[in-house]
């Protein structure tokens, strides 16, 4: 299949595939879930249950002060990678016209050397954060295969984007094309890895948040 070929088929019959294996995956670890269900909790609730959960969400997203002096790199890393990923996703102007066919509308795009400048940033934060976790004897003991499997199914897009805005080692079409294959495995395995966070991070910490504010506990 030659380069030409290759890119017409990643987007047309590649992204159908990817699209419907990613809406049936998160539908089902959804319905996964939820099905689990809670025991019912016979005691009187300490606090409100909405703001209990809302102030969860909000505190989790920031460091505590005392573990980031501890470990200042790897949350610095964290926070500009993921960061970073969703700039170069939702900012840039190709992005954004994909996207807008989608959902119907658009939004101001930043400037391509912006977007640009960014992705190299959230690169070398990548891979700051996966010396971390080899280097660390404690990280390396923890991390199991699907760690490295999301850590490359997050990395491929964005060094594949670079290297087609760039025009790196092989054709413009090829390079092109490799960046949509890389955003269509990263969406056939998102809902089977542990990237299936991006949709349910926010539902855990409103959820624990909500358990411990009925108890007078502070998540």
């Amino acid at each position: 299949m030659d380069g030409g070929a290759f890119l017409q088929w990643v987007r047309g019959p590649g992204m159908v595939i990817a699209v419907a294996v990613l809406v049936f995956g998160l539908i089902l670890r959804l319905i996964e879930i939820y099905s689990l269900g809670r025991k019912k909790d016979l005691a009187p609730p300490r606090q409100g249950k909405r703001y209990s959960g809302w102030r969860t969400v909000a505190t989790r997203t920031v460091p505590k002060a005392g573990e980031f002096r501890r470990t200042p790199l790897t949350y610095l890393a964290g926070y500009t990678f993921h960061i970073g990923f969703f700039i170069a996703l939702l900012f840039l102007a190709p992005h954004i016209r994909l996207l807008e066919g989608v959902v119907g509308f658009g939004w101001p795009a930043l400037p391509t050397s912006v977007v640009d400048a960014v992705t190299v940033l959230t690169l070398v934060a990548l891979v700051v954060t996966l010396v971390l976790r080899v280097a660390d004897p404690v990280k390396r003991f923890l991390s199991t295969p699907g760690d490295y499997v999301a850590w490359a199914l997050t990395f491929l897009p964005l060094l594949t984007g670079y290297m087609a805005y760039h025009h790196l080692f092989w054709r413009y079409e090829t390079l092109l094309g490799l960046h949509i294959l890389s955003v269509e495995v990263l969406m056939v395995l998102l809902p089977f890895t542990k990237l299936v966070h991006t949709v349910t991070l926010f539902i855990s910490r409103w959820y624990t948040g909500e358990a411990y504010g009925r108890r007078g506990v502070a998540a």
